[in-house]
């Protein structure tokens, strides 16, 4: 009976959300509105008029993945920053030696990077 109630309050937030999600999706179906035109139905591209779009769907520059990849990198690796903030005290010397190491190689990667004109946007 124990283990039942430690992982109740999990299934309470886990049926919470998912009724949330279900009764979201059914009042926006039933109170939306249910005329539909041309357009409604076309592509919104931020007030500019759409343009046609090639047969193979375009292609996107490789500067504009690389770009993508560098935010994804540095962001997940900046969130590795939060964990060692929140244990910082027992972690004594050796955490923040450990955490100066891993900041001092996000800081060359970035060096890198800038070096190699990854962050430039022309």
């Amino acid at each position: 009976m124990r283990r039942v109630n430690v992982y109740a309050p999990i299934l309470v937030l886990g049926l919470l959300s998912t009724g949330f999600a279900v009764v979201s999706v059914v009042a926006g179906s039933l109170t939306g509105p249910k005329r539909y035109n041309r357009a409604r139905l076309d592509a919104y591209e931020c007030g500019i008029e759409p343009t046609p779009q090639p047969v193979g769907g375009g292609r996107f520059p490789v500067k504009y993945y690389l770009t993508a990849m560098l935010f994804i990198i540095f962001d997940i690796e900046i969130i590795f920053l939060y964990p060692w903030a929140v244990a910082f005290d027992s972690l004594g010397l050796f955490g923040l030696v450990e955490m100066v190491l891993f900041i001092v190689t996000v800081f060359v990667a970035y060096a890198y990077v800038w070096r190699r004109g990854g962050l430039d946007w022309d």
